[in-house]
Order: structure tokens, then C-alpha cells, then sequence
């Protein structure tokens, strides 16, 4: 029993990492049609009605005080993440983004051991945080691609790992509530949504109905929205 779910969740970790790792390239496709704010929007618009249809139960929450962990993670992991990433991949390379948001284990690994009293991570820790990176680099760059340094594109993209690493911090305490977890993450991301809600009006957020009759545009979104975000989040 125990193999299995091990197996379950190894799997589901690697459906997750395949997911997330290509929407780099479809963020990089719409960017063409659309701006930051407006894809970051849409997508987890698409993936909170999702959630919604799935599970349609409201969540009530045992403690009012946990509605503050609730907007926190949905002003880091879905907002200023997103938002970071995204503005990241109109400055710099998406193989450069991939790279570096690769880092962000190793700030939820430290923001952990600070905040929520986890076992210190040991040198095995950083010996296999180097190889994985060491893997990732041999894999986004190489014979064909330069690696090209922006520095606004990158240092945005070291902001969007750090913010990601407070996320899953936040997350991580959130699963100790006991609640189902796509009501938990439906209401991060309704959060998300309302803390993005502000921008949308300082970046001339304007979709027109014919940028969705482009099939590539669509498939992109629904891929972001369905399956980045309703998904594998």
C-alpha cells in the first residue's frame, strides 16, 4: 500500500514538473497577443471556474484567522509570482526563466527551516540541489542555445523563485488545516484574482473577441487554465 502511493505521488510529481515546465512556452506564444496581466488573468480565471464545476462545495473555514494564510498565498503564488514570471519571459529567454525559477526548492527548503521550524536541510540537500541544477542547465542550454543574460528578465525571474518559495511555505501550512485541497486552492486562487483585479486597470488589460478566435491562442489559454492551473496546482 504504501509502495503504491509513493508510486502515485512520484508520478503525480512528474506529471506536474512536465506540466509547469512547458508553460513557459505557451506564456511565450500568447505574449505575442497578449500582455502579462492579461494572460495571468484570464488563465486563472479559467482555472478557478474550473475548480469550482469540480467541486462545488464553499469552504468554510474552522478558524477566521486562516483566511489570512488563504490571501497571502494567493497574493505570492498566483499574483506577484505569476506576474513576475510573466514580465520575466517579455525581457529574457524562456530557457533562462526555467533555469532560474529552478531555484526555488531552495528558498522553500530555508524559508521552512525559518518559519515553520523544519529539520535543517543536510549537505545531501545541497549536493543534489547542485546536480539538479547542473542537469536543468545541460538541458535548456545546449549546442543550439546561447545562454543570453538580461538583466532585468533574470533578476525579475530570481524574484518570481523567491516568491514562489514563500508560496509554498504558506501552502504547505495551509494542508496542516485539513481541508480538501481543491477547495483550498480555489480559494487561493480567488485571491489571487482580487489582489490582480487592481493592476488590470494601471496596464490597459483590453482582449478583444477575435484574440480568441486564433486557435493557437486558445488551446494555450485552456492549457494554462485547465492544465497548469486548475490541474496541476
Amino acid at each position: 500500500m504504501t509502495d503504491h502511493r509513493t508510486f502515485s505521488g512520484h508520478a503525480a510529481a512528474f506529471i506536474t514538473i512536465f506540466i509547469w515546465g512547458t508553460t513557459f512556452i505557451s506564456t511565450k506564444v500568447l505574449l505575442h497577443s497578449f500582455t502579462p496581466v492579461e494572460i495571468l488573468f484570464i488563465r486563472f480565471l479559467i482555472g478557478y471556474a474550473a475548480l469550482w464545476i469540480v467541486c462545488p462545495r464553499t469552504l468554510s473555514l474552522a478558524d477566521g484567522k486562516q483566511e489570512w494564510y488563504f490571501a497571502a498565498a494567493g497574493l505570492c503564488g498566483v499574483t506577484l509570482y505569476y506576474l513576475f514570471e510573466n514580465i520575466a519571459l517579455t525581457f529574457t529567454l524562456a530557457s533562462n526563466v526555467g533555469v532560474i525559477i529552478s531555484i526555488a526548492p531552495f528558498f522553500t527548503a530555508i524559508f521552512c527551516c525559518l518559519f515553520l521550524h523544519d529539520t535543517k536541510p543536510g549537505i545531501r540537500f545541497f549536493l543534489g540541489f547542485l546536480i539538479a541544477m547542473a542537469g536543468i542547465c545541460l538541458i535548456s542550454f545546449n549546442s543550439g542555445t546561447e545562454l543570453r543574460l538580461n538583466p532585468m528578465g533574470d533578476i525579475l525571474a530570481v524574484c518570481a523563485a523567491i516568491i514562489w518559495a514563500a508560496y509554498s511555505t504558506i501552502t504547505k501550512k495551509i494542508s496542516t488545516f485539513g481541508y480538501l485541497t481543491i477547495q483550498t486552492t480555489r480559494r487561493t486562487f480567488f485571491y489571487g484574482l482580487i489582489f490582480m483585479i487592481p493592476t488590470l486597470f494601471f496596464t490597459d488589460f483590453h482582449v478583444t473577441a477575435g484574440e480568441f478566435m486564433d486557435m493557437k491562442n486558445l488551446l494555450n489559454l485552456m492549457f494554462l487554465g485547465f492544465g497548469a492551473s486548475a490541474s496541476a496546482s
